[in-house]
């Protein structure tokens, strides 16, 4: 759900997406084995949308406080290089990211699910919260999913920055049937 606060003209300016992990790029649930590795599970329809907002010019990172090894592999799945794990200041991290890219921070969005997101999401020109996050958080976001974290908030907020820039139906029209056949 979009505020009012022009949402869609800040993810218009978008030129870097950042995302949390747990409670964004997954449901937030930690399961562990009798080994102590930590496996998460990851929505395929996130992923995907990740690689269009790529593909279309939008740099990605993952910028998450845990550090786990099977999110390193997902990321490297979805060609990923921006990961940042184990970051206990996101803002100091995302500024360092900003530099490094030659961005500012108005055209950089984040997008968390709790409360220690809150310093780079609204340090940021554009940020988004899936439907289950944090009560705070959410009134702090400029854009608010439909669906939760882990089940299709990424793919939806993807989505939302590709419609604002225009490049939504080049994105999907791939995938649509050719007309005539």
């Amino acid at each position: 759900m979009e505020r009012p606060d022009n949402a869609r003209e800040q993810a218009r300016r978008l030129r870097l997406m950042a995302f949390d992990v747990d409670g964004v790029l997954t449901d937030g649930a930690l399961y562990y084995t009798d080994e102590g590795v930590e496996i998460k599970a990851f929505n395929t329809l996130d992923g995907h949308g990740l690689k269009m907002l790529q593909k279309f010019g939008v740099a990605v990172a993952i910028i998450t406080g845990r550090k786990a090894r099977c999110v390193e592999l997902r990321m490297q799945n979805l060609g990923i290089d921006l990961l940042f794990q184990g970051v206990e200041n996101k803002w100091e991290t995302m500024q360092s990211l900003l530099a490094q890219l030659g961005i500012n921070a108005d055209e950089a969005g984040y997008m968390g699910d709790d409360v220690v997101d809150l310093p780079v999401m609204t340090a940021c020109g554009f940020s988004a919260a899936p439907a289950d996050a944090h009560d705070l958080v959410k009134r702090h976001a400029r854009m608010f999913a439909n669906k939760a974290g882990g089940h299709g908030a990424v793919r939806e907020v993807c989505e939302f920055i590709l419609d604002a820039q225009g490049k939504l139906e080049d994105a999907l029209s791939p995938y649509l049937p050719v007309s005539g056949q």
